[in-house]
């Protein structure tokens, strides 16, 4: 039997609210169809942003939304986005599918969109064809309280007050799409464009550089890290200098041809996708490792700001659509699990991303929409935002799949927080096939043998199980109250369990 004790009282440290952060970007049908289908449409929308889009995210409490890319960014000129819709300029996405943008869906739309699903706007500026005067403009525009031409600007566009955005990248993957910058010219355009861009409105600017490419070892192992931060060299740490950064971003997917397709994937594929999932812890501490030799004190804070499964179906010609599967809500799970154990650490992350792309939360399909297992994921984790991550201890058999290499995955990964009186335990079965008994434990609390547990679990039949337009409730959470009793729950095979209770 599997083993789970909570260390109540070993805290680990405060969990951000923003690692449960979303990302969408000018790619596919993710903005366009998915988000905005304009206000003349015959789908319901609020100033053309979909109605049915923004309640499912409003319900998951989504921190912060990364936006316009991913590559994208880097070829993005905010000017094109404001003023009269018909009258901004299409241009050519370059990036992805060399498509049309119309342009229709730009700055305002974008913070309207923030606001309407409850969430804090990040902002990417555009280092790789855009310059520190375009970046320092469009904190202006955006933030600027006063009486300046771009503040005017904004009023006349309909937004008298400032926007107040406080998170804002420097550049996307500077490493690749991004413009192929080594670290160290990356950390001379760093300190440039962040000179310039102020805190216009006192709103508390956090900018975030471009890290390494976690699918990349050569770059994670050290490489990135400690030649982007030896060019920035005692600048990023200087809480006076305003060529510091706040955040660093490292970028990983699960991903490869060992995974198999979204759908279609063997017992062995479905294994080998979870132990690239598990990859991420190690990524983590590499990262926060090579950072603490020039920032010990951890002033600069680790985000993952692109994360997720990327399928062998998901191509840029494609719009990088894939379907969802119970697999993707493990591997979902997984990595909160692996953000909470480490909330010491992370600050950060935005899964790629919000809708029709990658491991969305959300597709839709003209006035369609369904949630995919990740949403349910999402929804399940939502009371960990701000609560205090805790020790958990889990002694769990490995699963072990034979193919063209030997993979062990532990059968029970789990995360724990509290909050109010109330502990909050997450639980991954990873076996594809067997359900597992778990004997739970909790040290430094007394609890009374009848309390009450609300258990909610997201389970199905198979791995590959997945909501369609037609069938959108295949794979939904059950949720049960129960008696703590032994304090032994089984938990089903490929499932996620979330545990609530009361410790006094």
């Amino acid at each position: 039997m599997t083993q789970v004790k909570v260390v109540v009282d070993e805290v680990i440290g405060q969990i951000n609210r923003n690692i449960f952060g979303h990302f969408i970007e000018h790619l596919g049908r993710c903005v366009y169809e998915g988000i905005w289908v304009g206000p003349d449409s015959k789908i319901p929308n609020t100033r053309g942003l979909r109605n049915d889009v923004i309640a499912a995210l409003r319900k998951v409490k989504p921190s912060v939304l990364r936006w316009p890319g991913g590559c994208f960014a880097d070829d993005y000129h905010w000017r094109d986005g404001i003023g009269d819709p018909a009258a901004r300029p299409r241009t050519v996405n370059i990036n992805w599918g060399y498509s049309i943008d119309t342009n229709a869906f730009g700055t305002h739309e974008f913070i309207d969109f923030c606001r309407l699903i409850g969430a804090e706007p990040y902002i990417c500026v555009n280092v790789g064809t855009g310059t520190p005067q375009e970046a320092r403009d469009w904190v202006e525009y955006c933030n600027f309280p006063g009486d300046s031409s771009l503040a005017r600007l904004r009023k006349a566009n309909g937004s008298e007050e400032p926007f107040n955005v406080k998170y804002w990248g420097i550049g996307n993957e500077l490493w690749g799409c991004g413009g192929s910058i080594p670290p160290r010219d990356y950390a001379i355009e760093v300190r440039r464009f962040a000179s310039f861009m102020r805190d216009f409105g006192g709103c508390g600017m956090y900018k975030i550089a471009c890290g390494p490419r976690g699918n990349d070892p050569c770059l994670v192992r050290r490489d990135w890290v400690l030649e982007f931060f030896e060019g920035m060299q005692t600048q990023t740490l200087s809480d006076g200098c305003r060529s510091r950064v706040d955040g660093f971003a490292l970028h990983y997917y699960t991903r490869g041809a060992g995974g198999g397709g979204d759908v279609d994937f063997t017992d062995h594929e479905y294994y080998w996708l979870l132990d690239a999932a598990l990859a991420m812890e190690c990524r983590i501490k590499q990262v926060r490792t090579a950072m603490d030799v020039y920032d010990p004190s951890r002033k600069v804070g680790l985000v993952i700001d692109e994360w997720g499964t990327w399928h062998l179906q998901a191509k840029g010609d494609t719009g990088l659509e894939q379907q969802n599967t119970m697999r993707d809500a493990l591997v979902a799970a997984l990595h909160l699990n692996i953000f909470i154990k480490h909330a010491d650490k992370v600050v950060m992350t935005n899964i790629a991303q919000t809708v029709n792309v990658l491991q969305a939360l959300i597709l839709t399909q003209e006035e369609k929409m369904l949630l995919t297992p990740t949403y349910h994921v999402y929804d399940m984790y939502k009371q960990h935002q701000d609560s205090t991550a805790v020790r958990v201890l889990v002694d769990t058999p490995n699963v072990v799949s034979e193919g063209d290499e030997c993979i062990e995955v532990p059968q029970v990964t789990g995360a724990a927080s509290v909050r109010d009186d109330e502990l909050f335990l997450t639980l991954t079965n990873n076996s594809i096939s067997d359900e597992c008994e778990v004997q739970l434990e909790l040290l430094g609390v007394d609890i009374d043998a009848a309390r009450e547990v609300k258990i909610e679990q997201l389970k199905s039949g198979d791995a590959r199980d997945h909501n369609t337009f037609e069938n959108p409730d295949i794979v939904r959470p059950e949720s049960r109250v129960s008696s703590w009793g032994k304090g032994v729950l089984t938990l089903p095979p490929h499932s996620v369990t979330a545990i609530a209770v009361r410790l006094k």
